[in-house]
């Protein structure tokens, strides 16, 4: 491995601990072969890199125990197409011996599942099919989404190339206020930088106010990183990240922090004490205003849960508004916990009976609503 010149981000670390080249220089811009930790891919983006895959020669997966595989967007199916690719997703697993495929019932939600069940965990490379595989951020991974036939060229070659992006760094100071979510943080980073602010860069997340954020609400940080246009993101690793994967990881993990001179492209100040609840209007998530600006706005359908807002955490959050309240009569309120677990916790917690006496409806988990594919989706 080449000498060091001066300090590294979090994001270039990781790909240097993974490079395949000993000479490679991990630098911004620069091109580096690396292999990866884990290849996520769901029921829409793995139907169509399996073919990809077999027009690559197919044959057998050169890293099945890498591969996982999850039933989350036309799950639970809503019609025969998408019956069809659940089928895809169940007969590539079988054929090609792919241990790690959750199917209808099985799991949950890929971005919250995989780490749940210890697949990503701190120091991690992690390529997934789909945009929002920067949640793995929130654990101290690289996860990043990839072209469809990139997919398929990791499952033939065992194998991938990065361009090294540069990054971003956001240091969070103060206590939140109450009511201030992870969700708010992301927001408040979309304001200040818009929708092509974090263009393939790598938007690192740092600083004593990250203590006040738990790991559920990291991961709607991370999860919201691609809608500046980042590649990757992640939250700076500390006990509670540690204490996480010491429960969870089924492999040797690494906490990979920044140097403390590493080369950043910006820096963003971010005062948690300071802030209000924030939402994006519409039509850009990056048309972020406080939420007092919107108050008397009548709203048609709430949505909460999937990826980004499916976590205890969040469930927790929702019934403490929703607690001695009724949804408000033209509104309708849709809540999907991210995975079977958090399922069975919100239901022995009492939050389920809750939310449907509040007059919410309460789904399996499925990215459906979300993607406005069923369970949820909007008329005109």
């Amino acid at each position: 491995m080449r000498e060091r010149i001066m300090g590294k981000t979090i994001a270039e670390k990781i790909l240097e601990a993974h490079t395949i080249d000993d000479d490679a220089a991990v630098e911004p811009g620069n091109i580096v072969r690396a292999r990866v930790d884990v290849v996520l891919l769901n029921d829409v983006n793995g139907p169509i890199a399996f073919r990809h895959f077999e027009n690559m020669g197919g044959g057998p997966v050169a890293c099945p125990g890498k591969v996982v595989l999850v039933c989350d967007h036309f799950a639970p199916a809503p019609n025969a197409a998408g019956a069809r690719l659940i089928g895809d997703m169940r007969r590539f697993a079988q054929q090609k011996g792919i241990e790690h495929f959750f199917d209808v019932g099985k799991g949950g939600i890929e971005h919250t599942l995989a780490p749940e069940q210890g697949l990503i965990g701190p120091g991690d490379l992690v390529a997934g099919g789909d945009s929002h595989t920067g949640t793995a951020g929130a654990f101290g991974a690289f996860g990043t989404g990839m072209s469809w036939a990139g997919m398929a060229a990791i499952m033939v070659l065992d194998e991938t190339w990065f361009k090294v992006p540069e990054s971003m760094r956001f240091t969070l100071r103060g206590r939140k206020a109450r009511f201030v979510t992870g969700k708010d943080v992301i927001l408040r980073a979309l304001q200040e930088v818009g929708v092509d602010g974090a263009l393939y860069r790598s938007m690192e997340f740092g600083g004593p106010g990250v203590a006040e954020l738990n790991v559920d609400e990291r991961m709607a940080v991370c999860n919201m990183m691609v809608e500046a246009g980042a590649k990757t993101g992640m939250v700076e690793p500390d006990e509670q990240t540690d204490a996480y994967a010491k429960a969870h990881c089924k492999r040797p993990y690494s906490l990979v922090r920044a140097d403390p001179d590493a080369q950043y492209a910006s820096r963003h100040d971010i005062d948690l004490a300071a802030m209000r609840p924030m939402l994006a209007k519409p039509y850009s998530p990056e048309n972020v205003v406080v939420v007092d600006e919107v108050k008397g706005v009548h709203v048609d359908q709430v949505y909460m849960g999937n990826c980004a807002n499916g976590t205890l955490t969040d469930l927790r959050q929702i019934a403490s508004v929703l607690k001695g309240r009724k949804i408000a009569r033209g509104t309708r309120a849709i809540i999907v916990p991210a995975t079977q677990s958090i399922y069975v916790q919100a239901m022995h917690e009492g939050l389920i009976e809750q939310f449907i006496e509040a007059g919410a409806a309460v789904s399996t988990p499925t990215c459906g609503a979300c993607f406005g594919g069923h369970n949820g989706a909007l008329d005109d």
